[in-house]
Formats: structure tokens, sequence, C-alpha cells
């Protein structure tokens, strides 16, 4: 079975969170702290705070930005669902619009017709680890005094070209950036996640709300002299990321180099392969973004049968996924009010699939996977046509 993602993992994960376990502090710790400071290297973002996934970060980031009961919150329904509970659950409504044509990201052109006098936030996702158009969207959330919560669950490793600059994800361009470390993405800890920001005061709210608003850390608790009592000045939540599952981001970060120039490389062979496939059409990068490919998601010409496609190339042991979900279209947030068509986001979902691609992935299984798309795509046209040619090629090198 080729499945469609796979951990990088090895003996430097199972050592760091061996003796992790071994230290006696497995709650959130030391590891974390040295977690965090190293996805702010990363990042080039002042402050980073871990917390237990990316939902969570989500939900303290919009909280963080005043995000409250009767807000409206601009965003795309072309996510997984964790975008509109999360606004929900800050008693606030999601105002979807569309994706852009060709690609997967919000229509930045679509955004200022979606503001009202409720309008809080714009909640921007980077799909797929794809950056979006961020120069755009923040021109029009400063001429509207709305903030900006990236959503780059998707996105660690990703950067996009900023000032004549490239910058990681995560750098400060919006308000808050939150980060998924589930083991689909491209970092894993098993579960976790991250908000990163350069805002010092959003980064105070997000350590004292994520810890049950205890004024006085485990840390700062155990490293002191005198006997010290905490308080709880405000309602917080249990959103505490543990010293193992940050041992585990440690190791991840170092391997992040290595993982992203392979993703790189085989996302090139794909482009190359389906350059010649009918019936398909690959994703585009712009010129001003780098994707860590965290998934590579191809568009089905009008006419092909998604679902049979798939079931043709799962028949032959190859994993594949859907396109992404929309929000609007699942049972859970079918009461919102529908305020805008989203007919690209539709379409997305029901005429794209998403191919495997891991680091760990061998040519010889690409080219598996390409055969079966192949004879896939041949049978719904009721004949054959020449394979596509993969050619080896060497890694893209990612920016710097």
């Amino acid at each position: 079975m080729i499945p469609i993602a796979k951990p990088l993992l090895g003996e430097a994960e199972a050592n760091a969170a061996y003796d992790t376990v071994l230290s006696g502090w497995v709650s959130q710790g030391p590891k974390v702290a040295e977690f965090e400071a190293a996805f702010s290297r990363l990042t080039g973002a002042p402050h980073a705070c871990a917390v237990s996934n990316c939902t969570t970060a989500l939900h303290l980031a919009l909280l963080a930005v005043d995000v409250g009961p009767g807000d409206e919150v601009i965003t795309v329904s072309h996510s997984f669902i964790a975008g509109a509970n999360a606004i929900r659950q800050c008693g606030a409504t999601p105002v979807f619009v569309d994706i852009e044509a060709g690609g997967y990201n919000m229509d930045p052109t679509l955004i200022a017709a979606a503001v009202t006098p409720r309008s809080r936030a714009i909640l921007c996702v980077h799909q797929i680890g794809m950056p979006c158009d961020m120069p755009a969207i923040m021109r029009i959330a400063r001429a509207h005094g709305l903030a900006v919560v990236e959503d780059a669950a998707c996105a660690a490793g990703s950067q996009i070209r900023m000032d004549d600059a490239w910058r990681q994800i995560g750098y400060p361009i919006g308000d808050v950036a939150c980060f998924s470390f589930h083991p689909r993405k491209v970092l894993t800890t098993g579960e976790g996640g991250m908000l990163t920001t350069a805002r010092a005061g959003l980064d105070a709210k997000f350590r004292l709300w994520r810890q049950h608003g205890m004024s006085v850390s485990d840390r700062q608790r155990h490293a002191s002299a005198s006997v010290i009592f905490e308080d709880y000045p405000v309602r917080g939540y249990n959103y505490r990321m543990t010293d193992i599952q940050a041992a585990i981001g440690i190791e991840q970060l170092a391997r992040l180099p290595q993982i992203i120039a392979q993703r790189r490389r085989l996302a090139d062979r794909y482009h190359q392969a389906l350059e010649a496939m009918s019936g398909v059409t690959r994703p585009a990068e712009p010129d001003w973004a780098s994707s860590n490919w965290q998934s590579y998601a191809v568009a089905l010409a009008p006419g092909l049968d998604q679902r049979q496609l798939m079931q043709s190339m799962l028949d032959r042991g190859i994993a594949t996924r859907r396109g992404i979900m929309n929000m609007h279209q699942e049972e859970a947030q079918m009461d919102l009010p529908r305020r805008f068509a989203l007919p690209r986001s539709e379409q997305a979902r029901d005429q794209t699939i998403l191919l495997p691609l891991y680091a760990q992935m061998t040519d010889d299984e690409q080219d598996e996977v390409l055969a079966a798309l192949d004879d896939g795509l041949a049978a719904q046209f009721h004949g054959s046509r020449p394979r596509a040619d993969v050619l080896s090629r060497e890694p893209v090198q990612s920016h710097s």
C-alpha cells in the first residue's frame, strides 16, 4: 500500500521522547520552552507559544484579537472544519468567501465585499502548504481596520517573498499565525500546535490562557527559592503541549530542511509527469511563494469521475484523498447564513484529488502512482494514451 502521507520519524525522535520520559518532567516544561525558542528562530517571529493542537491555537488567536459574540470573521469555506468551529467557539459568525481561480486559497478581491460593521477579523488559510497572497490581504485588512489570523496548519517550512526577502510562513505578517503538528503535516509531534506573533501582549495572553489562566507557570514555581502561590485572574483553558511532544518537535525541526528539499523534489517530478498527462491540471506555485508541498492536489478535467478514479487507484494499492472539504457543505455548519455563492470552492472539492507525497517516498513508488493515475484517466476516456515519462532531477532547493 502506498499511503497518502507518512510522518518522517526515527531513532532521534524516539530517543528524545525516551529521555524526556526518564527526566520526570513530562507535562509542559523545559522542552516546550526549548521547542518554542527553536520555532521562533525558524520563523523569525519574536514570540512562539506551543499549545495542544492547531484548533486550540486558532481559538486563542481569535480571542486575543478580540473576536467575540456578534462579530463576523471573513474566511474561506474551502478548509478543514476547525476554522469555522474556532470562530463559533468565540461566539462569532464565519462569513465565507470563495477561493481564487486556479488555486485553493482565499481570493483577496472578494474580501472587501464581505466587510460589514460587524467584521472583526480575516482568517486566511495557507491551504495545503501554499502561501496566501498576504500583501493583498493585508492591504484590505488595514483599509478596514481588521485583524488578520493566518491558519498556517499545513505551512511549516513554506516561504513567501515579502519586500524583496524570503520569509518563513509564521514570520509576523498578520497578527498571529497558527500551526499544526498533526501526523499529516510536514513537521509532527503526534498532536500539537504553535502560535507565532510579533505582539508581546498577544503572546502573554496565549501563555496565560493555555494554562487555565494561572498566573504562575509550573517552571516558575519549580525554579523559585521561595514559596509562590498562583492565582487565576481570568478564565482559561487546558491547551498545553507536553514535554514529550516538544522533545519530538525539536528533532523534527532539525530534519525540516531535509524534509522540505525532498518534498519539493518529488513535487517537481509530479510537475514534469503531469505536463504530458491529459485530463489533469497540476497545481501552480506563484513566483513569490515556495510551498512545502504538504499535499499535492491535481484538478480533474470536467466530466471525469473523482470517486471512480480514486477507487481505481485504491484497487492498485494507492491511497488518495478527495479535494479539500467545504465547511458550508457539512451538516455541522449548514445553519450559517449563505451570503455569497462559492462555485470555485465547490468545484475544487469535487474535481480535485490529492496524490501521495511524503519525504520517504521513492521514485519507484511515485512512478507507480503516476502509472495508476494515467491508467485510471485513460479508462474514463475510453481509450489509452502514452504514459507520461517521469524524469529524475535534482531536488528543488528551498529559498533562503
